[in-house]
């Protein structure tokens, strides 16, 4: 479930407030994306997505049984106060207590870790303008890019000085580390029902 890359304005209003959204949005069929006033639609998944988050999202699960620490799937909206973006994250895991937006029971706020499956029509997206949104974050601490086309993962995370270190993995044989959550997941069994030519 991800922003198509040149979404059409929904709701047949260009610009509306956050409470508009908001209720439209709780009714609506399909998710959408709000940022600043605009609301757009959002593209659905094709099967090499949906197996590559089956796997990542049942193999974080397990590891984190017991851990104060949470994942959601990508019906879970994301709000961030600091530049209005309102999104639904492929996984997004929180940890601690989970605060939300102005007691809005679907709407959570400051995660630790967000993970985005891309798409041809999503991956300028995810890793320019939506991660450059997504650093606004407080808490976030690690961003992770999976390529659902190729053994190829990409993990942003958040050094001890403040500043962004990409660590890259291409190979089955490697293991994706989100090492803030103590986490380690081998490439074949993230890449395991997806055909990779």
């Amino acid at each position: 479930m991800m922003k198509t890359e040149e979404p059409s304005v929904a709701y047949e209003k260009k610009f509306i407030s956050i409470e508009a959204y908001l209720k439209a949005e709780d009714a609506a069929e399909f998710k959408h994306e709000y940022f600043q006033g605009e609301v757009f639609a959002m593209a659905g998944a094709g099967d090499p997505h949906n197996e590559i988050f089956s796997s990542l999202f049942g193999e974080i699960c397990v590891q984190l049984k017991g851990n104060p620490c949470r994942p959601y799937g990508s019906d879970k909206r994301l709000h961030i106060p600091q530049n209005t973006l309102f999104t639904y994250p492929d996984i997004s895991i929180y940890c601690g207590e989970k605060k939300r937006f102005d007691k809005n029971e679907n709407t959570s706020l400051e995660p630790t870790v967000i993970i985005e499956i891309l798409s041809p029509s999503t991956k300028d997206y995810d890793r320019g303008g939506k991660f450059k949104l997504y650093r606004d974050i407080p808490t976030l601490k690690e961003y992770v890019l999976v390529d659902p086309e190729a053994f190829s993962i990409e993990n942003f995370r958040l050094n001890a000085t403040g500043h962004w270190e990409l660590e890259e993995y291409k190979s089955v044989d490697q293991s994706l580390v989100i090492v803030c959550l103590g986490i380690r997941i081998p490439l074949s069994v993230v890449y395991q029902h997806v055909n990779i030519i």
